[in-house]
């Protein structure tokens, strides 16, 4: 049940200065728990109830009024694909490590949807055959109260503009990282070159360049091209997977 406080009380354009004190005292309050998730990795597994638990009455009306937002209404968004009840069946992407400046970074645990996984599996070892290199998971499925977690954790980033933020950060329901009929992933390099903040980065590597005229025979496209009909911004690093009748090639 959605509390007294509307959607409509949330400036959409910069939250006000009690609402990004609020913001900060969810994220302070959640931090605890969601780092003992990361630990055992079942952080983007996150129920509602989890994410309510450690909250105020005051802190769950305010995530109340985030749900409670008609995401068409804000610009920038793609398709609605609904919020699944459970979590699909889930495979664990196993332990993953980037090297940064000759220091090896583990990666927060993943899961992908079993079939997501096996041809992501084929996929980046047709990748190492061909150029050496392969992409690692640095986000694969979320639940939709992980979703909305990642949502308020960029909010400040994005100058606490809700409808900046959703042109990066889709609301839950919204997400291809929740939507295993369309299940995303998030690339990063095994150098730790994942374009967020610089897209061009990723763009430049041979790993995308790869990405760009094989992905697609193990199912995977590309789903924010640069000048996308929903004003998302260009995400090189993030690819869905569908379904699809195409032969992968065999070893080389």
């Amino acid at each position: 049940m959605l509390s007294s406080l509307p959607a409509s009380a949330l400036d959409v354009e910069r939250l006000s200065p009690a609402d990004a004190d609020t913001l900060h005292a969810v994220l302070t309050a959640l931090e605890p728990s969601i780092n003992a998730k990361k630990l055992d990795g079942s952080a983007n597994l996150l129920t509602w109830d989890e994410l309510y638990a450690p909250l105020t009455p005051e802190q769950r009306a305010f995530l109340d009024a985030f749900r409670a937002l008609k995401a068409e209404t804000l610009g920038a968004t793609s398709h609605y694909f609904g919020e699944p009840e459970t979590a699909p069946d889930l495979a664990p992407v196993g332990s993953q490590q980037v090297l940064k400046d000759g220091v090896a970074v583990p990666l927060d645990p993943q899961h992908l949807p079993r079939e997501v996984f096996d041809a992501y599996q084929a996929m980046t070892a047709a990748m190492a055959r061909d150029v050496g290199r392969k992409l690692l998971v640095e986000s694969g499925y979320r639940s939709p109260a992980y979703q909305l977690y990642v949502f308020l954790q960029y909010l400040p980033k994005h100058g606490y503009s809700v409808r900046e933020t959703n042109r990066f950060v889709a609301l839950p329901g919204f997400s291809e990282h929740g939507a295993p009929q369309r299940q995303a992933i998030d690339f990063i390099n095994e150098q730790g070159i994942n374009g967020e903040d610089h897209p061009e980065e990723f763009e430049a590597l041979p790993e995308y360049e790869w990405l760009t005229q094989h992905a697609r025979e193990y199912g995977f496209y590309l789903s924010y091209p640069r000048d996308n009909p929903w004003d998302t911004s260009f995400e090189p690093w993030h690819w869905h997977y569908h379904r699809n009748t195409e032969s992968p090639r065999t070893g080389q």
